[in-house]
């Protein structure tokens, strides 16, 4: 390791660091991700007044919970944006939102935005749910969000962004759904009454029953091993109702994932009866 770096990082260290967060999340760190590690993690030593890794490493054998849960959140990722792969949001808006005016006879629509980051992506669901569904106010709609990172988490729940972080939005939905405080915007009450936020490590029960209608999982599984993903679609399919739809993120797929859902077009999936 180099010496010009700040903070002593031996091989032993990556490795614990690496089985830590493995057990608790379910995300394989690979070599390649060792610099981000360091970067991520030194913030933490400079907070807590340590000198090395190791040090640090001991720190979490103590099994300190609010360390742990500093170091989960330091070491997730959370890129984001509104209307991020934006045919996923077109698909809904021409193809199931429609499906449900026709056929969902009960008004009830259930959304799991699952690694929700800060927010944006429920908020676009929202959005798009509250442009396309007349008499949106007689609907049963909830959308549940949910991420391991609990301060992203209570980003999302404030709704509070810069204003750059909506320039990608048309002026329309802007003025709709948004308002200008100085340098920054607030998310619409209109949008929020739709959502629920929640910390959840997707790797432990999951405290609701489900079914949803969809379930957005962009840019979660890729973290994982091929069995852990296994695992995790198996359960998603178990809380999604027959027909329903699984998203994922661009670079991901469920190729020799599993059998339970069928590709419908890119990282777009209907769950089989």
């Amino acid at each position: 390791m180099s010496a010009a770096r700040e903070f002593h990082f031996e091989d032993t260290d990556f490795d614990y660091i690496r089985d830590v967060i493995g057990s608790h999340t379910g995300i394989v760190l690979s070599d390649a991700k060792r610099n981000m590690v360091y970067s991520r993690l030194s913030r933490r030593l400079r907070a807590l007044n340590l000198n090395t890794f190791t040090d640090y490493c001991n720190l979490l054998r103590e099994e300190d919970e609010t360390e742990l849960i500093n170091f989960i959140n330091a070491i997730t990722t959370n890129l984001t944006s509104f209307f991020r792969e934006k045919h996923h949001f077109e698909y809904l808006e021409k193809a199931l939102i429609p499906k449900f005016l026709q056929e969902n006879t009960n008004k009830r629509i259930r959304i799991w935005s699952a690694g929700c980051s800060t927010g944006e992506e429920p908020y676009t669901i929202a959005m798009v749910l509250k442009e396309s569904i007349p008499n949106i106010k007689t609907w049963d709609v909830k959308i549940l969000a949910t991420d391991l990172d609990s301060n992203v988490v209570a980003t999302a729940k404030a709704g509070i962004y810069t204003a750059e972080r909506i320039e990608g939005i048309s002026p329309a939905l802007k003025k709709r759904w948004f308002t200008k405080n100085d340098d920054k915007v607030q998310v619409s009450s209109e949008l929020k009454e739709l959502i629920t936020f929640n910390q959840l490590n997707l790797m432990h029960q999951w405290p609701f029953k489900g079914p949803f209608d969809l379930v957005f999982c962009r840019n979660v599984v890729i973290y994982f091993s091929k069995d852990t993903q296994r695992e995790l679609v198996t359960r998603y399919a178990d809380y999604t109702r027959d027909d329903g739809h699984l998203f994922l993120g661009h670079s991901e797929s469920l190729f020799k994932v599993t059998d339970r859902y069928k590709l419908l077009r890119n990282t777009m999936y209907q769950k089989v009866k």
